[in-house]
């Protein structure tokens, strides 16, 4: 299994980043190619400190490879073309394997 994570900083308009982040990006976010699972929250905290980040969202594929193909299709680019409507903060992007313990 692999994972990609997006981690948002704070946004300039935190209202309007939930709204326009569950009403027109996750659906799009629904429908990457070969998406086994995804997950977010706009409630992220720290526990020792305060978070960075205002918002998470991961999304597992099979593979890495699946994975990239998944965000070169056109609903992958139209994904990333997004990302500026809401996130004024930018983002950071990881992805990794996932390993079972």
């Amino acid at each position: 299994m692999y994972r990609l994570t997006v981690l948002y900083p704070p946004p300039v308009d935190p209202d309007h980043f939930r709204t326009y982040y569950e009403e027109k990006h996750l659906p799009l976010a629904r429908r990457l190619p070969n998406l086994r699972a995804m997950t977010y929250s706009l409630a992220v905290t720290g526990l020792a400190r305060e978070s960075p980040y205002f918002a998470i969202w991961a999304a597992d594929f099979e593979s890495a490879e699946v994975m990239q193909e998944a965000l070169d299709s056109a609903v992958g680019r139209q994904l990333t073309a997004d990302v500026p409507n809401y996130a004024t903060g930018g983002a950071l992007i990881l992805h990794y394997p996932l390993h079972n313990d």
